[in-house]
């Protein structure tokens, strides 16, 4: 599965971007990609990416320098070699794309570094065990598996590009964890998170800014787009910031298009809200106004202001999301699904000339988001706008809110609707 971008052109990887992988000896480690280290560059973009990698290395238990074996030892190669020496922490040097060129003269030109040397090819999986040896003698031992931990949530930050998604995350979680600037198009990979709320773990993902395919005409950008729209498939809840001051733009709606078109969980958060405050309830109401208007399947959906500047409202959203997250996975029983779906029928029956359609039975067949299935006489067909007033009941009953319902509708004679 592709975990972070790769293109020829450099610079690609800018955050720090992680991933769990399963180690030989036994249990999981989290592999973390950074950004590529310019030691002397003083430009904002390349001083931000190498804070990162340091930043990186600072918390890892194992460093594996990775150089270009077919280019040879360079000054950068050597210069970061030295500050790695400096940071105390173990180091394994891997030679990669080394099948271009004589191994043992690549190996005894690295070892120059100070630090133990594999020749490796990424692209053809070569040398990858010897790896693994070198850095099984550094890692800590494996940890022993404990008692069973609740499922963690994924969170999704997405918006379009230059919202402050990277700055509330960088709130949310206290720290400096992903690059924040105010050139649009910062972020490029997503970036995964592990944060402990209470019992809970979520993973918030942090996601490139989202444009419109016709502005998407840059080969990066647009394998940012996709990665931001792999982000949604995978998350369960997606955290959808919209702009206080500037209210909810075309690129918003086409931002929650692509969440209800995967199915997701959504909380809106209103983000920069310290700037509308001289509007008081008037500002809000407006902004709550708009996204409710133009994104209609939202309209029981959370809906928080918050401000990555002030951090008012911001710890109020990762218990949003959780609770989001319960009915995304919420299951409900046969019998409360045929009780409350039977009374909304014979409360307001459907169209349907003399005989009109009846509900047979009534089940649910997945969550994530929940999905069901309604068995009704004759043909199955249903207009939408009554299957939006059984799904209203069934929000009126159960704690749905801010997830979408599936309904498949299945007529006595098989055929749906």
């Amino acid at each position: 599965m592709r975990r972070a971008i790769t293109h020829d052109l450099a610079g690609m990887t800018r955050d720090r971007v992680a991933s769990d992988a399963p180690r030989p000896a036994g249990g999981v480690v989290v592999l973390v990609d950074t950004g590529g280290f310019e030691p002397d560059s003083e430009a904002l973009i390349p001083a931000m990416v190498r804070e990162q990698a340091l930043t990186a290395v600072s918390e890892a238990d194992a460093v594996v320098l990775l150089v270009d074996g077919s280019a040879g030892l360079l000054p950068a190669d050597a210069e970061i070699a030295g500050q790695l020496h400096r940071t105390g922490r173990p180091v394994v040097v891997a030679v990669n794309k080394d099948d271009r060129r004589d191994a043992a003269h690549a190996h005894a030109e690295f070892a120059a570094l100070g630090f133990p040397v594999v020749t490796i090819s990424a692209e053809h999986g070569v040398g990858i065990g010897d790896l693994w040896d070198e850095l099984e003698l550094v890692l800590p031992p494996p940890e022993e598996e404990g008692e069973a931990v609740e499922a963690e949530l994924s969170v999704a930050i997405v918006g379009r590009p230059n919202v402050g998604k990277s700055s509330l995350l960088n709130r949310l979680l206290g720290e400096e964890r992903v690059l924040v600037s105010e050139i649009p198009g910062t972020t490029r990979d997503s970036v995964d998170t592990l944060l402990a709320l209470g019992t809970h773990s979520v993973r918030l993902i942090d996601t490139a800014g989202i444009r419109r395919k016709g502005r998407t005409d840059q080969g990066p950008e647009v394998l940012s787009v996709l990665m931001a729209r792999r982000a949604i498939e995978r998350a369960e809840v997606c955290l959808l910031v919209v702009d206080a001051k500037e209210g909810l733009t075309a690129q918003d709606t086409h931002v929650a298009g692509y969440i209800d078109e995967a199915g997701r969980g959504v909380v809106v958060a209103v983000t920069k809200a310290d700037l509308i405050a001289d509007e008081g309830r008037d500002g809000k109401e407006r902004v709550k106004d708009q996204v409710l208007h133009h994104l209609k399947f939202l309209k029981d959906t959370p809906l928080l202001f918050v401000s990555s500047l002030t951090g008012a409202g911001v710890p109020h959203l990762l218990p949003a999301a959780l609770e989001v997250g319960e009915a995304f996975r919420l299951r409900i029983g046969t019998g409360e699904l045929n009780r409350i779906l039977r009374a909304a029928w014979q409360k307001q029956p459907p169209p349907g000339g003399k005989r009109p359609p009846r509900l047979l039975y009534a089940t649910q067949t997945g969550s994530g988001p929940p999905r069901f299935v309604l068995f009704v006489s004759g043909t199955g067909k249903l207009h939408f706008s009554y299957v939006r007033y059984l799904e209203n009941a069934l929000r009126g009953a159960f704690p749905l809110a801010g997830v979408p319902i599936r309904f498949k509708i299945q007529g006595k004679s098989g055929r749906t609707g």
